[in-house]
């Protein structure tokens, strides 16, 4: 994505906008209004959605991060600014919980991702110091089952040199090369250096240009 593409302008006006968390979803009946668009953050426990997520809205604290990987155990929603959900799923991949517990999660974030119709694309979140790991493929198998489009964004790059992103980049289009429902551009971020926002903030701004005016 090009410096002087509009959507980067557009996104950091867009992120201009307070961001307000709205509610934690247990159940399908609890979700709110189906009125705006909404995009979703995925990943493994401890890959740094909450960071990501804060520093996206440049806001410490929205979300809430944790040194205990599985603490996100619902569908946290965050309203931006009236125009847009974002939505932060439960972490996967590994959870101090009871088998039932974590069964309920994946119910309920399958079923939601089935039936959405909002829903614009799933940002799965992947640790860059790890790549794309079996649960990473699992919850991309269920994305691609329930026909959602979702994007690939690395994330902690600040822990790599350049060049092994490079590596990690080059490895995950790869592996998503030949699914249907992945968007083929891999984005690269750090929350903590504040590296990538301006891409990944110009792609929810594009997904969003045909809903409402940003």
């Amino acid at each position: 994505m090009a410096a002087d593409d509009p959507n980067i302008e557009a996104g950091r006006r867009l992120f201009a906008h307070p961001v307000s968390f709205i509610k934690s979803v247990v159940a399908l009946e609890h979700l709110p209004a189906a009125d705006r668009p909404e995009i979703c953050f995925a990943g493994r426990s401890n890959v740094g959605k909450s960071s990501l997520i804060n520093a996206l809205c440049n806001q410490k604290g929205l979300a809430r991060a944790s040194n205990t990987p599985g603490r996100t155990r619902e569908l946290n929603y965050f309203n931006l600014s009236d125009r847009l959900f974002l939505v932060d799923l439960p972490g996967y991949g590994y959870a101090r919980a009871s088998k039932t517990d974590i069964a309920h999660w994946t119910r309920l974030t399958r079923d939601f991702l089935r039936g959405r119709a909002p829903l614009r694309r799933v940002f799965v979140l992947i640790d860059s110091r790890r790549g794309i790991m079996a649960p990473d493929l699992e919850i991309m198998d269920m994305l691609n089952e329930a026909a959602v489009t979702y994007q690939i964004v690395l994330t902690k790059s600040d822990k790599l040199k350049k060049g092994q992103v490079d590596k990690v980049r080059a490895a995950s289009q790869e592996k998503i090369s030949k699914r249907a429902a992945a968007h083929p551009v891999v984005l690269v971020t750090s929350a903590e250096k504040k590296t990538g926002l301006e891409q990944l903030k110009a792609e929810i701004v594009s997904l969003a240009l045909s809903e409402t005016e940003v």
